[in-house]
């Protein structure tokens, strides 16, 4: 009884260690997807000459975009509400101060740089973005700019400055006018869906925005905070077997035992196969001097096995690039180990090579996967 219940103790942990031997890596795969941005909280800086305080302003956005891909991705914009500007005449100790209303539609390409950074993770708590485009502003109510005008005119000549001529670029109605603006967007993650953004931009279009006659392009700069919702999955997983290992099979012969003498035997070559995994830098294909001796262990092996072939698989890790720059990166990788072994004299009828791109994972460690991996038999 005891010797029975020792079996199956034996047998329970060996399924149970062959159950903990199934190992493999759990990989992000990014998912394109549409979001929604509203920031109802914003401040803008006209620049001017008066007091930084009296050209400060209120401004709020709407945004709906589309994030293509890990990296880029394209935004409507809409900017809407206040700027202010004001002339100062120290002579006199006057000054004159105004304020209009506008709308600012923009379109914008944008680019995350925490992921061309540090390679795409949905947890991670904060991703820093850039962003750059063109777009149109719509200025009215330009009432408070016209009465401006009139007692910079009713001054007359102050010293030696006359101010008959008023604001040089005064305008009434509604203008439209070319802009372009820059920036950079922090985003909190709240949960895979919603986030907390910051963005702060610098917005810039022609002399004649804030009525006055500077001979260069008027600038305001906004700073603004809202809630970003995600439409859609914004990424999934796929989980990525190990490679499971090789089982070989002993076939024991039992054979009758005639002693004979002894022969002396010329010793012969090294019939095992042999490993080298060839580790990359990030985005590079050269193989590294901390390396090299892996390749000369190989040339050495082939040399002394003339039979022997071997073949060159490239790879690249999927935390980091596109597909299409990952399928690059590890054809590069082979492509360096096959000129390595030609180099060193081994024939390109005993080399096969291949690459997989990002798109198998020989290890769970994702810097890792930047390899060639070497096997030579």
């Amino acid at each position: 009884m005891k010797k029975t219940i020792l079996s199956c103790l034996m047998l329970l942990a060996g399924i149970s260690a062959n159950a903990q031997e199934q190992k493999g890596t759990t990989e992000y795969v990014f998912e394109p997807h549409w979001y929604v941005q509203v920031q109802p909280l914003g401040a803008q800086y006209t620049l001017g000459e008066v007091s930084f305080g009296d050209l400060l302003s209120y401004n709020v956005q709407a945004t709906v975009g589309r994030q293509f891909s890990k990296l880029w991705g394209a935004r409507l914009a809409v900017n809407a509400w206040q700027s202010k500007a004001g002339s100062k005449f120290d002579i006199s100790n006057k000054e004159f101060k105004w304020k209009w209303n506008y709308v600012a539609p923009t379109i914008d390409a944008t680019f995350n740089v925490s992921n061309a950074l540090f390679g795409f993770n949905p947890n991670r708590v904060f991703n820093l973005s850039a962003f750059a485009g063109l777009g149109l502003n719509i200025g009215f109510s330009n009432s408070e700019a016209a009465t401006a005008d009139q007692g910079i005119r009713a001054m007359g000549t102050v010293g030696n400055y006359s101010t008959n001529q008023g604001l040089d670029y005064l305008w009434d109605g509604t203008k439209v006018r070319l802009m372009g603006q820059f920036g950079l967007m922090g985003d909190f993650k709240v949960s895979d869906k919603v986030s907390i953004g910051l963005e702060l931009s610098a917005n810039t279009l022609n002399d004649k925005y804030n009525s006055k006659k500077a001979k260069n392009w008027d600038w305001y700069f906004n700073a603004l905070a809202g809630v970003k919702i995600a439409l859609g999955n914004t990424y999934s997983t796929r989980f990525i077997p190990a490679p499971e290992p090789e089982i070989r099979y002993v076939e024991k012969i039992v054979e009758k035992v005639v002693e004979v003498p002894a022969k002396v035997e010329e010793p012969k070559a090294n019939t095992e196969a042999l490993r080298r995994d060839i580790f990359f830098a990030i985005g590079k294909t050269v193989i590294r001097k901390s390396e090299q001796q892996k390749v000369n262990e190989v040339v050495e092996y082939l040399n002394a096995n003339p039979e022997a072939k071997v073949n060159v698989t490239g790879y690249a890790d999927a935390g980091t690039g596109s597909d299409r720059i990952n399928d690059r990166l590890a054809a590069g990788r082979a492509d360096a180990v096959v000129k390595a072994l030609k180099k060193a004299g081994i024939a390109a009828s005993r080399i096969s090579y291949d690459s997989k791109g990002a798109r198998v994972q020989p290890f769970a460690d994702n810097d890792s996967n930047r390899v060639s991996i070497v096997i030579a038999e």
